[in-house]
């Protein structure tokens, strides 16, 4: 009888420790737990610890309530400005109704996913490419409202969503670049004219200052002399002032108007004296021709 009893109490013993283990559940921190009565739902939602169901009548689904890092697939598209480019981007979001979770949706992982790729590609389309490569705060919260709206439904929240990276063709890069260059390009002139004006402006007030001051400019001169003289060069260029060019021209004419007077007069004296000469000899009566008798009675003729 007390054989009996024993081993009746062993069996109660083992269906007892078997119905515990089949019985006893553990959530852990960062999960909640959704039981499930005969296919009902129970609206008590488990918290962390230990927990007891009814093994064979109820079932225990156990929800994440961490942060899911979930990568959208690389989505292609043409831009509000007809360019193709490829976008991928990341969503972060978590559950914050686990009996929702679980009941409204199959897979809410999948759901999100899904939700998230044809966000992307509605994004894409609205959006420039200038929107795209600059503005992408304002394009990540339209994103993240527009798979939050019916994410909330499933007990699921978005808590962020960035784009990652857009590429484009080797084509639209040439072009940027070519673009970027040329806007380098003019800001660099316009700089460079910039400088030229105000180096002409402090230049201007140095001619006046030196204008006021002969000496300045001379001990400038001397000052550029040094300065090329330091250089040990084997040629050394000196500017001469156009001033003294003229006055050296100046004194080259001056000598010259001197000599031709000198020659006018003498050039006029011989004319002169040409003239006296013709004079006279119209004056001279002409020559007679006369006869004289030679002691030998020849006739000569002289004139």
């Amino acid at each position: 009888m007390v054989e009996e009893l024993v081993a009746a109490g062993v069996t109660l013993a083992s269906a007892g420790v078997v119905y515990l283990a089949a019985a006893a559940r553990v959530v852990k921190q960062y999960e909640r737990g959704v039981v499930f009565r005969l296919g009902k739902l129970r609206s008590q939602v488990r918290g962390p610890g230990f927990t007891m169901i009814v093994p064979g009548v109820d079932k225990l689904r156990k929800v994440n309530m961490q942060i899911v890092t979930m990568p959208v697939p690389a989505q292609e598209g043409i831009t509000r400005d007809n360019v193709t480019v490829r976008v991928d981007a990341v969503v972060y979001f978590k559950v914050t109704s686990p009996a929702e979770a679980v009941v409204r949706v199959e897979d809410y992982r999948f759901a999100v996913s899904q939700m998230a790729q044809t966000s992307l590609r509605s994004i894409i389309g609205k959006s420039e490419l200038d929107d795209l490569l600059s503005n992408r705060e304002k394009l990540n919260q339209g994103l993240e409202l527009m798979i939050d709206s019916p994410a909330v439904e499933w007990g699921v929240t978005i808590d962020r969503v960035d784009i990652k990276d857009v590429s484009l063709p080797e084509t639209m890069k040439r072009s940027m670049a070519r673009q970027a260059e040329a806007d380098r390009e003019r800001r660099a002139r316009v700089i460079n004219a910039d400088a030229e004006l105000q180096a002409s402006k402090k230049l201007a007030e140095a001619a006046h200052q030196m204008a006021d001051a002969p000496a300045a400019l001379q001990l400038r001169l001397l000052q550029t002399v040094m300065a090329v003289a330091a250089e040990k060069n084997s040629t050394l260029v000196l500017p001469i002032p156009v001033e003294l060019l003229r006055f050296l021209e100046k004194g080259a004419q001056v000598p010259g108007e001197v000599a031709g007077a000198q020659r006018a007069p003498s050039v006029e004296s011989r004319a002169g004296s040409r003239a006296e000469s013709r004079v006279v000899q119209e004056e001279l009566p002409p020559l007679e021709p006369r006869l004289d008798l030679d002691p030998g009675g020849s006739i000569s003729r002289q004139e």
